[in-house]
């Protein structure tokens, strides 16, 4: 049975709290810390995939269904994680275009 895509971003990141001196303190995961993990499980994905091509290839298994789902998993966590790039560029722009 495959497993299906686990997201590591849902209920990674907590909102900052206010402190009863006024500074704020983020109770969560960092960012970089979630988005070095979403990173990491995408080429473990891409890793997977490959590897099952491979072995069909060899004549290692005969199992296409299996194969298949695991490029395609890769490749919907490839395009979400671009997807997430794209916005964080996006975001990125617009700070710049920010006149202070």
């Amino acid at each position: 049975m495959v497993d299906p895509i686990q997201s590591n971003l849902t209920g990674a990141i907590s909102p900052a709290t206010l402190s009863s001196n006024g500074s704020s303190s983020v109770t969560g995961n960092k960012f970089v810390d979630v988005l070095m993990e979403s990173l990491e499980e995408v080429n473990r994905l891409q890793t997977e995939a490959d590897e099952s091509v491979e072995a069909l290839y060899s004549g290692k298994t005969d199992d296409i269904a299996s194969v298949f789902t695991a490029v395609n998993k890769a490749g919907v966590a490839f395009d979400l994680l671009m997807e997430i790039r794209n916005k964080l560029v996006d975001a990125y722009q617009e700070i710049q275009q920010i006149r202070v």
